[in-house]
């Protein structure tokens, strides 16, 4: 029996996937938790119509984020806080507070998750920050620390 993968299903393929399984996997496995559908014409239509939708999607999200990588790129960010001897921080510069200055001096909206720091920023001055906004898109943000 031929059928149309609704979602993943291990060891047989991925979602929208077209797939020869025995009648009773289908019947009595796939069909009753809604991991499949039968492959008729209709149902194929209606994947490839999905899978265009799913890639136009794709590709508006891909195209806002670089947008956004090049108006990040072009930024930096100031934070002022305290610091002790030789440029020395108390505390120490986090993903979350450079989240927090971008939104409140430039209005963008980061997640703190997609700012990529090896280790906090403990001293004054400036550094580069990475931020993954998508699969293959990424900024550099500048980050000016001053006491």
């Amino acid at each position: 029996m031929v059928v149309i993968l609704l979602r993943d299903v291990k060891g047989l393929g991925r979602a929208g996937e077209v797939v020869k399984v025995n009648d009773g996997y289908a019947r009595n496995f796939l069909f009753p938790k809604a991991m499949a559908t039968p492959a008729t014409d209709g149902n194929i239509k209606n994947v490839e119509q999905q899978k265009k939708i799913l890639v136009e999607k794709r590709d508006k999200e891909l195209a806002s984020a670089e947008a956004l990588a090049g108006k990040i790129g072009a930024l930096s960010v100031k934070i002022m806080t305290k610091s002790g001897e030789n440029g020395r921080l108390f505390g120490s510069i986090t993903s979350k507070d450079i989240a927090d200055a971008l939104k409140a001096q430039h209005k963008i909206d980061i997640d703190k998750r997609k700012i990529v720091l090896e280790s906090p920023i403990k001293n004054v001055g400036e550094s580069s920050v990475e931020i993954k906004l998508y699969h293959e898109v990424t900024a550099v943000l500048k980050v000016v620390v001053e006491a």
